[in-house]
C-alpha cells in the first residue's frame, strides 16, 4: 500500500477508493484528536458542527481527516454509490480532494436497534499542531469484501454464510486488512488505543483465538451492534491509536 502526504491538513493517508482513504496518520509536528458526538448528528448539521469545532481550535477544514458515520439501514450498491457521491461533494467543496485522491478515512455502519432516521455523524478526527506529539493514526472501516474492484457482492468473503465458520473467515480477512493498513502507516496492534467490531452476529467463537490472541483486544474490544453499510456484508472493523478523545454533548 502506498502512502501520500497531505501537508495542508497535517496528515498522511493511504489512497483507496473515491469515497474514503484506507487510513490516516499525523505528520510530524501534529497529533490526531477524535471527537464523538453524544448522539448521532444528521449529516448537514454535523458538517456545520465540525466546521465550528475546527474554527474554535483555529484549524482549517483541511485538518478534518477521518469520520465515523451511522446510517438507518444497509444500502444497495447503487444507493451507496449515490450517498458517497454526495458525501464526496462536500469534501470537494472543503478542498480536501485537491491531490486527486480522497485523504479522509471513514467508517459507515448501521445500528440494528434504534438506528438514526437519516445518515449521521457519530465521530470525527482532525489534526492539531503538537511538536511533542506521539504518533497517532486512524484506520478506516473495512468489511469482508475487496474494495475498488467493482461490486461488493462479487468480492465478498463467504457471501451469505453467517455460520461460525463463515464468520471466522470474514473476521480473518478483515483483521488481516486492518493489519495491512496499519503496517502501511507504520503501526500495529501494539499502538492501538481503540478497536471496534461491527456485526449483529455472534463473534464469541473466534473472539479469543482470532481477535484477542493477535493483540487486537489489548485494551478491550468495542463491539457495536451494527451492520456494515452495504447489503450482503456481515462483519466490519476499524481501529485507531489516538491519545486525545472528547465527547461533544451539544
Amino acid at each position: 500500500m502506498s502512502v501520500m502526504a497531505f501537508p495542508e491538513g497535517g496528515f498522511r493517508f493511504i489512497p483507496a477508493v473515491f469515497q474514503y482513504s484506507a487510513g490516516v496518520a499525523a505528520l510530524p509536528g501534529f497529533r490526531l484528536e477524535r471527537v464523538r458526538f453524544a448522539e448521532p448528528v444528521p449529516m448537514a448539521e454535523g458538517w456545520r458542527r465540525i466546521t465550528r469545532h475546527l474554527a474554535q481550535l483555529s484549524r482549517p477544514r483541511a485538518a478534518f481527516c477521518a469520520c465515523e458515520l451511522r446510517s438507518p439501514a444497509p444500502f444497495t450498491e447503487a444507493g451507496f454509490e449515490q450517498f458517497n457521491r454526495a458525501y464526496a461533494a462536500v469534501l470537494q467543496d472543503w478542498g480536501l480532494l485537491s491531490l486527486g485522491e480522497n485523504p479522509v478515512a471513514r467508517s459507515n455502519v448501521c445500528p440494528e436497534l434504534a438506528p438514526p432516521a437519516e445518515p449521521s455523524f457519530h465521530a470525527f478526527s482532525y489534526t492539531v499542531p503538537d511538536l511533542a506529539a506521539a504518533p497517532s493514526f486512524v484506520v478506516a472501516g473495512s468489511g469482508e469484501s475487496v474494495e475498488g474492484r467493482g461490486s461488493y457482492a462479487a468480492h465478498t468473503i463467504a457471501p451469505g454464510d453467517t455460520s461460525p465458520a463463515g464468520l471466522r473467515s470474514k473476521a480473518q480477512y478483515v483483521l488481516a486488512e486492518m493489519e495491512r493498513r496499519m503496517a502501511a502507516l507504520g503501526f500495529g496492534w501494539a499502538e492501538t488505543t481503540g478497536v471496534q467490531a461491527y456485526t449483529v452476529h455472534d463473534l464469541h467463537p473466534f473472539l479469543a483465538d482470532e481477535i484477542t490472541r493477535r493483540g487486537a483486544a489489548r485494551h478491550g474490544l468495542t463491539w457495536q451492534y451494527c451492520r456494515p453499510p452495504v447489503q450482503g456484508l456481515d462483519y466490519e472493523m476499524d481501529c485507531r491509536g489516538v491519545g486525545v478523545e472528547l465527547v461533544l454533548a451539544g
